[in-house]
Protein backbone atom coordinates (compact mmCIF):
# COMPACT_ATOMS: atom_id res chain seq x y z
CA UNK A 1 0.00 0.00 0.00
CA UNK A 2 2.76 2.28 0.61
CA UNK A 3 4.49 1.71 -2.35
CA UNK A 4 1.00 2.34 -4.41
CA UNK A 5 0.93 5.84 -2.59
CA UNK A 6 4.44 6.72 -3.19
CA UNK A 7 3.64 5.71 -6.84
CA UNK A 8 0.94 7.94 -7.35
CA UNK A 9 2.67 10.65 -5.69
CA UNK A 10 5.66 10.45 -7.81
CA UNK A 11 3.26 10.35 -10.85
CA UNK A 12 2.02 13.85 -9.30
CA UNK A 13 4.90 15.38 -8.81
CA UNK A 14 6.34 14.76 -12.27
CA UNK A 15 3.12 16.03 -13.83
CA UNK A 16 3.82 18.81 -12.02
CA UNK A 17 7.53 19.75 -12.44
CA UNK A 18 6.88 19.09 -16.40
CA UNK A 19 3.69 21.26 -16.33
CA UNK A 20 3.91 23.92 -19.17
CA UNK A 21 1.98 27.21 -18.15
CA UNK A 22 0.28 28.32 -21.49
CA UNK A 23 -1.09 31.39 -21.72
CA UNK A 24 -4.79 31.66 -21.00
CA UNK A 25 -7.06 32.33 -24.59
CA UNK A 26 -6.88 36.52 -24.91
CA UNK A 27 -10.39 38.21 -24.28
CA UNK A 28 -11.64 39.45 -26.12
CA UNK A 29 -9.91 37.12 -29.00
CA UNK A 30 -8.32 37.87 -31.50
CA UNK A 31 -5.70 36.11 -33.87
CA UNK A 32 -2.73 38.24 -32.86
CA UNK A 33 -1.81 37.57 -29.05
CA UNK A 34 2.22 39.32 -29.50
CA UNK A 35 3.02 39.13 -25.78
CA UNK A 36 6.55 39.82 -26.24
CA UNK A 37 5.63 42.95 -28.22
CA UNK A 38 7.44 42.31 -31.30
CA UNK A 39 5.16 44.30 -33.47
CA UNK A 40 4.04 47.98 -33.91
CA UNK A 41 0.14 48.82 -33.18
CA UNK A 42 -0.42 49.32 -36.57
CA UNK A 43 1.77 46.21 -37.86
CA UNK A 44 -0.12 44.17 -35.12
CA UNK A 45 -4.00 45.28 -36.01
CA UNK A 46 -2.84 44.59 -40.36
CA UNK A 47 -2.14 41.11 -39.29
CA UNK A 48 -5.04 40.83 -37.28
CA UNK A 49 -7.51 41.97 -40.37
CA UNK A 50 -5.70 39.72 -42.40
CA UNK A 51 -5.76 36.88 -40.44
CA UNK A 52 -9.58 37.65 -40.00
CA UNK A 53 -10.91 38.10 -42.86
CA UNK A 54 -8.95 34.87 -43.86
CA UNK A 55 -11.04 32.77 -41.64
CA UNK A 56 -14.40 34.69 -42.22
CA UNK A 57 -14.20 33.69 -45.89
CA UNK A 58 -12.76 29.85 -45.38
CA UNK A 59 -13.26 29.02 -41.37
CA UNK A 60 -9.35 28.26 -40.66
CA UNK A 61 -8.28 30.04 -38.02
CA UNK A 62 -4.13 31.25 -37.88
CA UNK A 63 -3.37 32.08 -34.72
CA UNK A 64 -0.13 34.09 -34.34
CA UNK A 65 1.36 34.14 -30.83
CA UNK A 66 4.70 35.83 -29.71
CA UNK A 67 5.90 35.09 -25.96
CA UNK A 68 9.16 36.36 -24.04
CA UNK A 69 9.46 32.15 -22.26
CA UNK A 70 8.99 28.85 -23.32
CA UNK A 71 9.45 27.79 -20.00
CA UNK A 72 12.21 25.32 -21.00
CA UNK A 73 10.09 23.27 -22.93
CA UNK A 74 10.17 22.88 -26.79
CA UNK A 75 9.00 25.46 -29.27
CA UNK A 76 6.54 22.31 -30.17
CA UNK A 77 5.23 21.09 -27.36
CA UNK A 78 4.39 24.33 -26.19
CA UNK A 79 2.66 25.68 -29.80
CA UNK A 80 0.43 21.79 -29.69
CA UNK A 81 -0.38 22.60 -25.98
CA UNK A 82 -1.74 26.44 -26.97
CA UNK A 83 -3.29 25.07 -29.76
CA UNK A 84 -5.35 22.58 -27.84
CA UNK A 85 -5.90 24.89 -25.13
CA UNK A 86 -7.27 27.29 -27.17
CA UNK A 87 -9.02 25.16 -29.79
CA UNK A 88 -7.25 27.41 -32.46
CA UNK A 89 -9.73 25.74 -35.54
CA UNK A 90 -13.05 24.39 -35.98
CA UNK A 91 -13.87 21.03 -33.94
CA UNK A 92 -15.36 19.97 -36.94
CA UNK A 93 -12.27 20.56 -39.46
CA UNK A 94 -9.50 20.82 -36.68
CA UNK A 95 -8.43 23.99 -39.46
CA UNK A 96 -6.34 25.32 -37.43
CA UNK A 97 -2.44 26.13 -37.55
CA UNK A 98 -0.35 28.27 -34.64
CA UNK A 99 2.37 30.33 -35.35
CA UNK A 100 4.44 30.57 -32.42
CA UNK A 101 7.42 33.13 -32.28
CA UNK A 102 9.91 33.55 -29.09
CA UNK A 103 12.47 36.68 -30.06
CA UNK A 104 16.55 36.47 -29.69
CA UNK A 105 17.11 38.23 -26.63
CA UNK A 106 21.05 38.82 -25.31
CA UNK A 107 20.87 34.88 -23.13
CA UNK A 108 18.41 32.79 -25.71
CA UNK A 109 18.47 31.89 -28.99
CA UNK A 110 14.98 33.00 -30.94
CA UNK A 111 12.77 29.66 -31.75
CA UNK A 112 9.47 29.71 -33.95
CA UNK A 113 7.47 26.73 -34.42
CA UNK A 114 4.45 26.37 -36.84
CA UNK A 115 1.83 23.92 -35.42
CA UNK A 116 -0.70 22.33 -38.22
CA UNK A 117 -3.97 21.37 -37.06
CA UNK A 118 -5.30 17.59 -37.65
CA UNK A 119 -7.30 18.65 -40.70
CA UNK A 120 -4.42 20.39 -42.53
CA UNK A 121 -1.63 18.29 -41.90
CA UNK A 122 -2.33 17.45 -45.64
CA UNK A 123 -1.99 20.39 -47.34
CA UNK A 124 0.74 21.91 -45.06
CA UNK A 125 2.89 18.88 -44.20
CA UNK A 126 5.79 18.90 -41.82
CA UNK A 127 8.62 19.23 -44.78
CA UNK A 128 6.59 22.38 -45.86
CA UNK A 129 6.23 24.34 -42.62
CA UNK A 130 10.18 23.36 -42.23
CA UNK A 131 10.57 25.24 -45.52
CA UNK A 132 8.07 28.26 -44.64
CA UNK A 133 10.13 28.74 -41.05
CA UNK A 134 13.57 28.54 -43.51
CA UNK A 135 12.43 30.73 -46.62
CA UNK A 136 10.01 33.07 -45.45
CA UNK A 137 10.82 33.62 -41.82
CA UNK A 138 14.14 33.32 -40.36
CA UNK A 139 16.03 35.11 -42.80
CA UNK A 140 13.47 38.21 -42.30
CA UNK A 141 14.08 37.60 -38.24
CA UNK A 142 17.90 37.74 -38.41
CA UNK A 143 17.49 40.71 -40.30
CA UNK A 144 15.83 42.17 -37.83
CA UNK A 145 12.17 42.23 -39.17
CA UNK A 146 10.35 40.26 -37.14
CA UNK A 147 6.60 41.26 -38.64
CA UNK A 148 7.72 40.54 -42.62
CA UNK A 149 8.95 37.02 -41.61
CA UNK A 150 5.53 36.33 -40.07
CA UNK A 151 3.63 38.64 -42.91
CA UNK A 152 5.88 35.93 -45.09
CA UNK A 153 4.65 33.22 -43.79
CA UNK A 154 1.08 33.89 -43.13
CA UNK A 155 0.56 34.91 -46.75
CA UNK A 156 2.12 31.05 -47.61
CA UNK A 157 -0.03 29.54 -45.28
CA UNK A 158 -2.87 31.18 -46.62
CA UNK A 159 -1.90 30.59 -50.03
CA UNK A 160 -1.54 26.78 -49.60
CA UNK A 161 -4.43 26.11 -47.51
CA UNK A 162 -7.29 28.41 -49.85
CA UNK A 163 -5.31 25.84 -52.59
CA UNK A 164 -4.14 28.71 -54.52
CA UNK A 165 -0.93 26.28 -54.80
CA UNK A 166 0.36 23.34 -53.41
CA UNK A 167 3.03 22.30 -51.14
CA UNK A 168 4.76 20.62 -54.14
CA UNK A 169 4.52 23.81 -56.27
CA UNK A 170 5.71 25.74 -53.34
CA UNK A 171 8.95 23.75 -52.72
CA UNK A 172 9.93 23.43 -56.41
CA UNK A 173 9.68 27.35 -56.34
CA UNK A 174 11.31 27.81 -53.08
CA UNK A 175 14.42 25.77 -54.56
CA UNK A 176 14.41 27.59 -57.80
CA UNK A 177 14.58 31.19 -55.98
CA UNK A 178 17.41 29.66 -54.24
CA UNK A 179 19.22 28.25 -56.19
CA UNK A 180 18.43 31.28 -58.84
CA UNK A 181 20.26 33.68 -55.90
CA UNK A 182 23.13 31.81 -55.56
CA UNK A 183 23.60 32.27 -59.37
CA UNK A 184 23.11 35.74 -59.55
CA UNK A 185 25.63 36.61 -56.96
CA UNK A 186 28.12 34.97 -58.67
CA UNK A 187 27.58 36.93 -61.72
CA UNK A 188 27.74 40.11 -59.72
CA UNK A 189 31.08 38.44 -58.55
CA UNK A 190 32.77 37.63 -61.51
CA UNK A 191 31.34 41.39 -63.57
CA UNK A 192 32.95 42.76 -60.73
CA UNK A 193 36.08 40.92 -61.53
CA UNK A 194 35.92 41.18 -65.44
CA UNK A 195 35.26 45.28 -65.17
CA UNK A 196 37.78 45.97 -62.81
CA UNK A 197 40.38 44.76 -64.90
CA UNK A 198 39.12 47.12 -67.79
CA UNK A 199 38.15 50.06 -65.58
CA UNK A 200 41.04 51.71 -68.04
CA UNK A 201 39.38 51.23 -70.94
CA UNK A 202 35.98 52.21 -69.63
CA UNK A 203 37.06 55.35 -68.03
CA UNK A 204 38.17 56.25 -71.49
CA UNK A 205 35.28 55.62 -73.19
CA UNK A 206 33.50 57.94 -70.77
CA UNK A 207 31.41 55.13 -69.02
CA UNK A 208 32.47 54.07 -65.46
CA UNK A 209 33.15 50.25 -65.01
CA UNK A 210 30.62 50.08 -62.11
CA UNK A 211 28.17 50.10 -64.41
CA UNK A 212 27.80 46.16 -65.14
CA UNK A 213 28.26 45.98 -61.62
CA UNK A 214 24.67 48.16 -60.91
CA UNK A 215 22.85 46.19 -63.53
CA UNK A 216 23.96 42.80 -61.84
CA UNK A 217 23.04 44.52 -58.68
CA UNK A 218 19.62 45.31 -60.10
CA UNK A 219 18.84 41.89 -61.02
CA UNK A 220 19.87 40.17 -57.56
CA UNK A 221 17.19 42.68 -56.41
CA UNK A 222 14.83 41.51 -58.66
CA UNK A 223 15.11 37.84 -58.25
CA UNK A 224 15.21 38.45 -54.06
CA UNK A 225 11.87 40.17 -54.21
CA UNK A 226 10.47 37.59 -56.66
CA UNK A 227 11.38 34.77 -53.97
CA UNK A 228 10.21 36.77 -50.87
CA UNK A 229 7.19 37.05 -52.90
CA UNK A 230 7.21 34.08 -54.82
CA UNK A 231 3.04 33.64 -54.45
CA UNK A 232 2.55 36.86 -56.81
CA UNK A 233 3.57 34.12 -59.27
CA UNK A 234 0.49 31.79 -58.54
CA UNK A 235 -2.20 34.41 -57.97
CA UNK A 236 -2.71 38.51 -57.76
CA UNK A 237 -5.65 38.43 -55.45
CA UNK A 238 -3.59 36.64 -52.25
CA UNK A 239 -2.42 40.71 -51.72
CA UNK A 240 -6.32 41.54 -51.21
CA UNK A 241 -5.67 40.21 -47.33
CA UNK A 242 -3.00 42.33 -45.77
CA UNK A 243 -4.14 46.10 -44.78
CA UNK A 244 -7.47 47.80 -45.11
CA UNK A 245 -10.72 47.25 -43.21
CA UNK A 246 -12.39 44.18 -42.50
CA UNK A 247 -15.51 43.43 -44.15
CA UNK A 248 -15.98 40.35 -42.39
CA UNK A 249 -15.96 42.24 -39.04
CA UNK A 250 -14.19 41.22 -35.54
CA UNK A 251 -12.91 37.60 -34.50
CA UNK A 252 -15.70 35.76 -32.98
CA UNK A 253 -13.52 33.10 -30.80
CA UNK A 254 -11.49 29.54 -31.42
CA UNK A 255 -13.73 26.80 -32.23
CA UNK A 256 -11.99 23.96 -30.08
CA UNK A 257 -9.91 22.17 -33.07
CA UNK A 258 -7.05 19.55 -32.32
CA UNK A 259 -3.63 19.25 -32.88
CA UNK A 260 -1.92 15.72 -33.52
CA UNK A 261 1.81 17.10 -33.88
CA UNK A 262 1.77 18.71 -37.52
CA UNK A 263 4.56 21.10 -37.83
CA UNK A 264 8.32 22.10 -38.06
CA UNK A 265 10.24 24.81 -36.31
CA UNK A 266 13.67 26.39 -36.09
CA UNK A 267 16.14 28.77 -34.08
CA UNK A 268 18.21 31.98 -35.19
Amino acid sequence: MKKLIFLVLAIILSVNIFAVDIPERPNPPTLVTDMANIFSDDQRSQLERKLVDFFAATSTQIAVVTVNDLQGTEPSDFAFQLGEKWGVGSEKFNNGIVVLVKPKTAESRGQVFIAVGYGLEGVVPDATSKQIVENEMIPQFKAGDMFAGVENATTVLIDLTKGEYNYQQYAKKSAKGSGGIVVVIVMVIIFSLIFRGRRGSYYAAGNKSSLPFWLALGMLSGNRHNHSGFFDDFSSGSGSFGGGGSSFGGFGGFGGGSFGGGGAGGSW
